[in-house]
């Protein structure tokens, strides 16, 4: 899905996240790779990686999970870790309408950097604040639709990793479908129109 061919093995696939520093995405990553919520957890400040082991259609798949800096002084650092990447998940803050807004500049830029021939979803974190809610639900799926992305809510606090997980299955079998309809390429053709397109018909069936 990067603009040149990789030699990533047919059974691993890099997922990154991206959003604005604070937004919850190293919590995200630690609840679906078996760890705990850190209410204190500190900014990030390199990029990393962490491992999580999926079957899907009987077919084990390791799914590299890479966690990015958000802070604006380093987002050119960040871009490095795009090459490569199979999905992305921009993520946001429910509470905090700033990060919200930003997802227009990590759109763009993975678009710029990566193509816009790539399997997205977008993340509606900290679920558990909606008291304090700055982003509406409805906002968040306009955006989601708008790029061609799937969308979730949902609270690294409290919701544990089921919910995520199936959220993962949803964007790798949908990276495998066209992958394979590409005859096997890490490459795959995949427009906005497409995805929206498959939602559509399976939220009427």
């Amino acid at each position: 899905m990067s603009k040149d061919d990789d030699d990533t093995p047919d059974n691993e696939i890099k997922l990154i996240l991206l959003g604005n520093s604070g937004v919850g995405k190293t919590n995200i990553i630690n609840i679906v790779t078996g760890g705990k919520f850190n209410e204190d957890e500190k900014t990030t400040s390199s990029a990393s990686f962490s491992v999580k082991n999926m079957v899907i259609e009987k077919k084990e798949y390791t799914i590299n999970l890479w966690d990015t800096i958000g802070q604006e002084q380093f987002r050119q650092l960040t871009k490095i870790f795009y090459n490569n990447s199979k999905i992305v998940i921009f993520v946001y803050d429910i509470t905090c309408k700033s990060s919200f807004d930003d997802l227009n500049y990590w759109t763009k830029d993975v678009e710029e950097q990566i193509g816009k021939n790539i399997i997205k979803g977008v993340v509606a974190n900290k679920m558990d604040l909606y008291l304090k809610e700055e982003v509406k639900t409805e906002e968040g799926e306009n955006f989601a639709e708008s790029i061609g992305a799937h969308f979730l809510e949902y609270s690294a606090k409290t919701e544990g990793p089921t919910k995520f997980d199936e959220f993962l299955v949803e964007l790798i079998n949908e990276y495998l479908v066209f992958k394979k309809n590409n005859g096997g390429k890490g490459n795959i053709s995949l427009t906005r129109e497409s995805v929206i397109g498959k939602k559509k018909k399976k939220d009427c069936c």
